[in-house]
């Protein structure tokens, strides 16, 4: 039995995207006169963190410490990230307020346990000379106490390939494992990442090409192995579990845990998460993505931006 309880012994840094995840919960009785839609009457109304706090939300969950490192608008959902980091543990020193980069803002409206509409406000920008250099410095200066980093890129503009280049630099000096979620379509600005964690998706648009069979994800796995120069790779698949690729060995595959799904976003941040918490604490890549596995099949199960607790995860691996 793998002891999780470890995971309170690491410290992750966290850079990635930072957004509030708004969730109307309702009822619909009737359609509106005005159009053929759904009238949802709200009832209840929840913020979380989203993109990167999400990740920063399931390591928090596990026990274990982060630091966080991105930027936040000056708006109203700018001033959550601050007051929901504060009230799950953690210093924001290393996030940077921005004016002209507000905080994107997801609104899911759900009605009888059902996603009915989403609606994004934000604005994809990427970040400027100056905010990338205090990002380094920021990064510099903390990098000596963490065990673990992770990327999460939710392509909004932190993540460029400077700040990832600068980042997989400083790792490499401090022999530092270093996983990124990509959602930029330019897996090249990955390049030299302890691990990469695209979905299907991502990695069929990634590697130009369609993927419709399992010769065809290896070979799209391939590909980006070699494109990217990666020691390891984790594709995600849904229902159909995960796939990794590894220097030297044969793609090995992990078939799904989740029982029943009820919402699927953020089950990346859950998945890239565990991955690293696995590996900080000395786990090999399968150990690792099978834990990752366990936990992104409880998550599904929940409505919402959800995490796995402790005690979950350990009734999850018992089974």
């Amino acid at each position: 039995m793998i002891d999780i309880d470890r995971f309170k012994a690491i410290k992750a840094m966290v850079i990635g995207d930072l957004m509030i995840d708004e969730y109307l919960w309702g009822s619909v009785d009737r359609i509106s006169p005005e159009a053929p839609v759904p009238v949802v009457s709200v009832e209840k109304e929840d913020y979380t963190l989203g993109g990167a706090g999400n990740v920063i939300h399931n390591l928090v969950a596990m026990g274990a410490d982060v630091v966080a490192v991105g930027t936040a608008g000056t708006g109203r959902a700018g001033k959550m990230i601050f007051e929901k980091l504060d009230v799950i543990g953690i210093k924001t020193d290393g996030i940077i307020s921005e004016p002209d980069r507000p905080t994107t803002r997801k609104t899911r409206v759900i009605a009888s346990n059902q996603q009915v509409l989403r609606i994004d406000k934000e604005i994809k920008r990427n970040i400027n000379d100056t905010t990338l250099r205090k990002l380094v410095d920021i990064i510099e200066t903390k990098i000596k106490d963490v065990n673990l980093i992770i990327l999460s890129d939710y392509d909004k503009g932190l993540i460029t390939k400077a700040l990832v280049q600068k980042t997989v630099s400083l790792a490499r000096e401090y022999n530092i494992m270093i996983l990124a979620d990509p959602k930029s379509l330019n897996f090249s600005k990955y390049e030299n990442v302890s691990i990469l964690t695209p979905n299907k998706k991502e990695a069929s648009l990634a590697a130009n090409m369609d993927i419709n069979s399992d010769i065809d994800l290896f070979t799209a796995g391939q590909k980006i192995m070699d494109q990217v120069k990666l020691e390891r790779l984790l594709i995600t698949c849904g229902k159909d579990g995960m796939i990794l690729f590894e220097i030297g060995k044969k793609p090995f595959t992990i078939a799904s845990k989740a029982r029943q799904v009820f919402d699927v976003s953020g089950a990346g941040d859950t998945v890239i998460s565990l991955l690293g918490l696995g590996f900080a604490i000395g786990l090999d890549f399968k150990e690792s993505a099978g834990l990752a596995n366990a936990a992104a099949g409880i998550v599904v199960g929940k409505l919402g931006t959800a995490t796995a607790s402790i005690d979950e995860l350990k009734s999850a691996l018992l089974k």
